[in-house]
């Protein structure tokens, strides 16, 4: 039988006549309760991790004509863009005209995450719509794929801007962001049965455990993949 605990207050005031002569500092407190711990053999609880939102199949399709409806050519492609590969804003953001390789439906990702370098595929059916903008943005002779009126790239804080109004607009619970578009793609091709180990090479995900296998893997055989499924996409 478990004899009834005292109140914690109350026992912390007893180890307190213990430990004052000591005149222990938060490090010391720290150690000691840590020894504690060990000495009662107290299991500390994993903190439990909070999955990441993922909108919809409809909510991406009703903010998807919110889009289509305000007719705003760049605004469409900044969004199909960020859909269909996955990427994140800051990696949106740096991607010049010469990074685009219309010949495979690839994109390159300069210095992305952890200054890796690694291309992204896109869909044929998006590379119309693309070299529009490519087009379209040569003649203004830009630098970057996505500039502004001012010809300087737009910023990440701009496209997120973007987006939250038409989150808005769509009357979303949830602000679509750019990293909720990405978990959407991943978690998608993911329904779509493709193995983890194809889709990490244009992710941009990193795992120790998988490092041996990513790197036998080329990007043609994700992209095969890839290209196969895409077409089923939503939106």
């Amino acid at each position: 039988m478990i004899e009834k605990r005292v109140s914690a207050k109350r026992k912390a005031r007893e180890l307190a006549k213990y430990l004052r002569a000591e005149r222990p500092d938060y490090a010391y407190l720290k150690r000691v309760f840590q020894h504690l711990r060990d000495e009662l053999e107290i299991e500390v609880p994993k903190a439990l991790k909070k999955l990441p939102y993922v909108p919809t199949k409809e909510e991406l399709k009703r903010y998807y004509e919110v889009v289509w409806k305000a007719k705003n050519f760049q605004d469409m492609v900044i969004l199909k863009t960020l859909m269909y590969t996955g990427i994140r804003v800051s990696e949106l953001i740096h991607i010049k005209l010469t990074d685009i390789d219309f010949n495979y439906c690839q994109i390159r990702i300069n210095k992305g995450k952890g200054s890796k370098d690694r291309i992204v595929p896109f869909p044929q059916s998006f590379k119309e719509l693309l070299a529009m903008n490519v087009d379209s943005m040569k003649k203004k002779q830009a630098v970057y794929l996505f500039e502004s009126s001012w010809k300087k790239k737009y910023s990440d804080r701009g496209i997120r801007k973007i987006l939250a109004k038409y989150s808005e607009e769509a009357g979303l619970t949830q602000n679509l962001s750019p990293h909720k578009l990405r978990h959407f793609l991943l978690t998608w091709l993911k329904k779509q049965g493709i193995d983890d180990a194809l889709i990490q090479p244009y992710s941009g995900h990193e795992s120790r455990k998988s490092l041996e296998v990513y790197s036998k893997l080329a990007i043609t055989d994700a992209q095969l993949e890839y290209n196969q499924v895409i077409n089923k996409f939503p939106v």
